[in-house]
């Protein structure tokens, strides 16, 4: 066994759905990558006539991650056929009994999209294994220098995109303006990028999603809400939308600014973040850390605070606490410690997901 390229990942996908009709769905996203390849989702969960919430998983986002797709395809894999065989799962001392499998797809859809930038992971695992980005080259300008081709996924969505005004001038938010930067180029536009925008798609078509985990690596972390500063409950006039605090963002340890987060919302998202990491350590004792996407680094533009900020900025919208994953030390593990980190991994996934009961 090795890593899956792209046409493995999507046999896969598209696999699952026709091995067990019964509980998982094919979803086409509907807008095909700049290289014109069509991406799938699956849908897992007893069909209902009531509309159930939804836990959505996304990987593949930054194209050097290769085991992120990996991760999604059997955790996706492990909870079909333990649901069809009416088993529990074994990941090392982290035990799933057959009722909680049951319960689970029962209680719950997962929304699992394992690959959303094919173009990129193609050209990470066929010509350069460090890169990072989409390979868009008219929004990163057209150049003809190599590095100014794509855009930073994770940096496009609607939140903060603006990140120079918003801000403050001796901060430092991973982001940047420039199509020449190989890493974090945001590109021109919010959802300037297919690929975002079936995302985009996904959360606007599955409206019960309440959960949203986007696996990345690397640093052993389980991030939460938020990235752009430091998380405060006492004042909803101090948050993203508030111009008035435009030029004072991204600084630790401040009293400027620090964004307004619900009490009730950050409890959850602390208990949930808690469950994966002990998910994970049960498996073979490696340890991660729950802490807010700020305190890996400052950011805009990210999908978890993009899935989260929807239902401030549209109170029609379900509100969505949005994680990231952070797996392993390293972007290309040895085979055989990736299949370790697989099932650590996939533990803690699955013990996310119990706990959103």
């Amino acid at each position: 066994m090795s890593y899956l390229n792209i046409t493995e990942v999507e046999s896969a996908v598209t696999s699952l759905a026709a091995s067990y009709p019964g509980s998982a769905q094919l979803i086409t996203l509907p807008e095909p990558s700049v290289e014109g390849r069509t991406s799938h989702a699956l849908q897992i969960g007893r069909p209902s006539r009531i509309p159930k919430d939804a836990v959505m998983l996304i990987g593949g986002v930054h194209a050097r991650e290769w085991g992120s797709c990996e991760i999604l395809v059997h955790f996706a894999a492990d909870l079909l056929e333990a649901f069809r065989t009416g088993t529990g799962l074994g990941y090392g001392s982290t035990t799933i009994t057959a009722q909680q499998v049951q319960d689970l797809l029962l209680r719950l859809d997962l929304v699992v999209l394992p690959l959303v930038n094919p173009d990129g992971r193609l050209y990470s695992q066929t010509v350069d294994p460090m890169w990072r980005k989409n390979r868009n080259p008219a929004n990163s300008g057209g150049s003809s220098n190599p590095d100014c081709i794509g855009v930073d996924l994770n940096r496009n969505y609607d939140f903060l995109f603006d990140f120079t005004t918003a801000f403050a001038p001796t901060a430092t938010p991973q982001v940047s303006t420039s199509p020449c930067d190989q890493q974090v180029y945001e590109g021109p536009s919010a959802f300037s990028e297919p690929e975002t925008r079936n995302v985009r798609w996904l959360l606007d078509h599955y409206p019960g999603t309440r959960w949203f985990v986007d696996v990345h690596s690397y640093s052993q972390d389980m991030l939460y809400n938020w990235g752009d500063d430091e998380n405060q409950s006492g004042d909803p006039d101090m948050n993203f939308r508030n111009t008035s605090y435009d030029g004072k963002r991204g600084l630790p340890g401040d009293t400027a600014y620090a964004e307004y987060i619900p009490k009730d919302d950050v409890d959850s998202a602390l208990e949930l973040a808690t469950a994966f990491c002990r998910g994970v350590q049960g498996v073979r004792g490696t340890a991660y850390t729950p802490l807010t996407g700020f305190h890996l680094y400052p950011t805009s533009g990210t999908s978890d605070d993009y899935v989260f900020s929807r239902h401030f900025v549209d109170p029609a919208q379900g509100k969505v606490l949005g994680f990231t994953v952070e797996w392993g030390k390293e972007f290309h593990p040895a085979w055989a410690e990736m299949e370790r980190i697989v099932l650590d991994v996939d533990a803690g996934l699955v013990e996310f997901c119990l706990a959103t009961a």
